[in-house]
């Protein structure tokens, strides 16, 4: 290449208030990760024995910071959808989902005042691989108790859509680009 020629160098186009938005979210999570990889192992909040107990499907307890009390809905979702990824380290995924998914449930999560679980019910049952509901729920209950809703308008409820991969491994949609 001679010193005369020269290839044009581009600029990247600026970033979308969509992606800015997520580029938050997904420091949020990671930063949330740290927390839960950095967090002794032992009795998580529900009393049960910590992160030496493992499952056939490869889910394992992890102890998780105490959640805090959220200001606003759309802040205890993104705080739930991190809690609940943290919760089960071997059965997510990050990133882009895959274009087909396998399975994609969806949850209704009814709360108590103090975070804790009251009810969950389906609303979407997918028909192929219906084992990712259960899957699903269990990973909703391991990440409980979400932290005090007491001061959020009723009802106390959240929903969560569950994208799972061909290896039943799940990315939460609150926090898919």
């Amino acid at each position: 290449m001679s010193p005369q020629t020269r290839t044009p160098i581009r600029k990247p186009a600026a970033p979308s208030a969509s992606s800015i938005r997520w580029a938050g979210a997904a420091s949020a999570a990671l930063a949330a990760l740290a927390l839960v990889a950095c967090a002794p192992l032992g009795r998580s909040n529900d009393g049960a024995q910590g992160a030496a107990t493992g499952t056939s499907a490869g889910a394992t307890s992890v102890a998780l910071p105490s959640p805090v009390a959220a200001r606003s809905w759309a802040q205890f979702k993104l705080q739930a959808a991190q809690r609940i990824m943290a919760a089960s380290p071997g059965q997510t995924y990050t990133g882009t989902p895959p274009e087909v998914l396998l399975a994609v449930p969806v949850l209704e999560v009814e709360l108590h005042a103090d975070g804790s679980i009251k009810r969950i019910d389906v609303l979407r049952q997918p028909r192929q691989a219906t084992e990712t509901v259960p899957m699903a729920m269990a990973a909703v209950r391991r990440a409980a108790p979400y932290g005090d809703v007491s001061r959020l308008p009723r009802p106390w409820r959240f929903t969560e859509t569950f994208l799972f991969d061909d290896q039943r491994r799940f990315l939460v949609r609150t926090l898919a680009p």
